[in-house]
């Protein structure tokens, strides 16, 4: 009888193991995974065209100018831009002084936004002004002819704010069609010269006037730039300029980029203080971070002029610290388990008014502020909804979620848990 007894109870153990086993009690994922570089937009970019456009002539000749161009560039990347603005001319009289900023930015492990222009477009610096055909062909020709300027992951713009050069700003001159044509036909030489050198480089950012690009940016013109419209725009209020933001991607169904944004312009903002200049950034960038049609955003900019983050002498402003905090954002990760200690996938992670979804490990991971009482909250079909506040010292956070009601197989699973675990 006892050995009977002592047989039953091996099989009883045996079969709870294998069940077990079966069902991955003991396989409470306890991995550790690689904390990402997450942001709020695709890419993050601080302007130098103060210096690196209207200095260009000027210091061509002068070494010391290397230790600014440095100064400028390593600070744009120590406060976690992916992209530095560099808005020298593309004429061959400036292409040494390009390199110079180009070799910085490579230097600091950072992308470039070309934003410099042929300075006949505009007549910069006495130059005889150009026809739409010569801009075109000039584009083809700069870009295969410095292919060694150019990385993957770069972007170019062949004329930024097109409106103000070549025949005029279509406002005025009523040319929309002329004005849209010119700008596709620029998009389609700029990637076949990209494609020809064997370079990743998006070349559809054709900065313009918000007012502009409300004017010429309908569907078809946007579908032909592959979706973007990039807007240089500067408004009283940061509402005003998330809401045009969302209004401008609305109209021309694509998403939108900000060439140019900054805080004080006089004339619109008046004389704000500093600490009054990175109140206005920080309300703005809270706003424009839970935009799902931003794309990414270019700073102006970095010294000189009234929107300047840094002075002159280098030292930081603190709307500099205000551009680190989005622009380098802290990342909150964790996985989803049910109270088996088997994952959840597709469960519905929100955090200030965006979700994402846990991968089949269970898995997510977003960008997030250090706020006093950032919560994030947890949903799942077939599960009770939790909240969970971050914890501002960050690691992996271990979520477990309850199921709304409990079949008998499931009942069985948690037993043979407790009586395993006990």
């Amino acid at each position: 009888m006892k050995f009977r007894i002592l047989f039953i109870f091996t099989i009883i153990i045996f079969t709870i193991l294998v069940f077990a086993d079966s069902y991955n009690v003991f396989s409470h994922a306890d991995v550790y995974y690689t904390r990402p570089d997450l942001d709020f937009w695709s890419f993050k970019s601080v302007d130098t065209m103060k210096y690196s456009r209207d200095l260009s002539r000027e210091k061509m000749e002068d070494k010391d100018f290397d230790a600014v161009i440095d100064d400028q560039v390593k600070n744009i990347a120590a406060i976690g831009s992916t992209h530095v603005a560099i808005a020298t001319p593309y004429d061959s009289e400036f292409i040494p002084m390009l390199k110079r900023w180009v070799g910085a930015a490579r230097k600091y492990k950072l992308k470039v936004w070309f934003r410099g222009n042929f300075s006949g477009w505009e007549e910069w610096f006495d130059y005889s002004r150009i026809t739409k055909e010569e801009h075109l062909r000039n584009t083809g020709e700069f870009i295969r002819f410095n292919s060694d300027l150019f990385e993957d992951g770069d972007i170019f713009s062949s004329c930024p704010e097109c409106e103000n050069g070549g025949p005029g700003d279509p406002r005025s001159t009523g040319d929309v069609e002329g004005f849209r044509e010119f700008i596709i036909g620029e998009y389609r030489e700029a990637k076949s010269a990209f494609k020809s050198i064997n370079k990743k480089v998006q070349a559809n950012y054709f900065s313009m006037n918000a007012d502009v690009a409300r004017f010429v940016m309908d569907e078809e013109t946007t579908e032909a730039l592959d979706g973007i419209v990039t807007i240089d725009h500067y408004v009283s209020t940061p509402e005003q300029l998330a809401q045009d933001v969302e209004d401008i991607a609305s109209g021309s169904g694509g998403s939108v980029v900000l060439g140019e944004f900054g805080a004080p312009i006089p004339d619109i903002h008046g004389d704000l203080s500093e600490s009054e200049q990175a109140k206005w950034v920080e309300r703005a960038l809270w706003i424009l971070k839970d935009s799902g049609k931003l794309k990414g955003i270019n700073y102006w900019t970095a010294v000189g002029g009234s929107t300047s983050i840094w002075g002159d002498d280098g030292k930081e402003k603190e709307a500099a610290g205000v551009l680190n905090k989005y622009y380098d954002p802290k990342t909150f990760y964790g996985v989803v388990y049910n109270e088996l200690d088997e994952i959840v996938p597709d469960a519905k992670v929100s955090y200030s008014g965006k979700y994402i979804l846990s991968d089949t490990r269970g898995y997510f991971e977003f960008p997030y502020l250090d706020d006093v009482n950032a919560v994030v909250k947890i949903s799942a079909r077939g599960y009770l909804n939790k909240e969970l506040a971050i914890d501002p010292a960050g690691g992996q956070a271990e979520i477990v979620l309850v199921k709304e009601s409990k079949d008998l197989g499931f009942r069985l699973e948690e037993l043979v848990k407790k009586i395993l675990f006990k």
